[in-house]
């Protein structure tokens, strides 16, 4: 790669990096080419600013291999002062034909799943778990392996 090439590729990076001002927290996990019922995938949120609002997402990558239209979780957000909150979420993951929703060009799509708005935080370090919650229905047991996800992330925004 010549010095222009490699300059225009810098200064291309740099761009798309600055353009996520809102980023507070950012981060995804490899649950490999499946998501066990049993794997939680946790994250501990940095230092937040109690003085400002924040909306806070659930980011996850899957292929073709997914075999429902929705999506169950459970969340669970360890607070500061010991108190856990749990919450259990559905979220529509494909459309009617079976086309898988979310954001790519390939096979692989990535949805931005909204888990809380306007969130306020105390002063303290949070932690986060995720686990998968699939059910086939008629089924009382969990999905042992759920396809087709492959990563899962949690993301905090700042409002404006």
């Amino acid at each position: 790669m010549n010095l222009k090439s490699s300059l225009l590729f810098f200064i291309v990076a740099v761009l798309l990096v600055s353009c996520d001002k809102k980023r507070v927290f950012d981060e995804y996990k490899s649950v490999g080419k499946s998501w066990n019922k049993d794997s939680i995938v946790s994250f501990e949120l940095p230092k937040i600013d109690t003085t400002k609002q924040y909306n806070a997402f659930l980011n996850i990558r899957d292929d073709d291999n997914y075999p429902f239209s929705n999506l169950f979780v459970i969340v669970s957000m360890e607070q500061p002062d010991g108190v856990t909150k749990v919450d259990t979420l559905e979220y529509q993951m494909a459309d009617a034909e079976g086309n898988l929703l979310g954001n790519g060009f390939t096979d692989v799509k990535e949805s931005k799943l909204v888990f809380k708005k306007r969130m306020q935080f105390k002063s303290g370090i949070y932690k986060v778990h995720i686990r998968q919650a699939n059910r086939q229905t008629g089924k009382v047991t969990g999905v042992p392996q759920l396809n087709g996800i492959t990563e899962v992330g949690f993301r905090l925004e700042k409002l404006d």
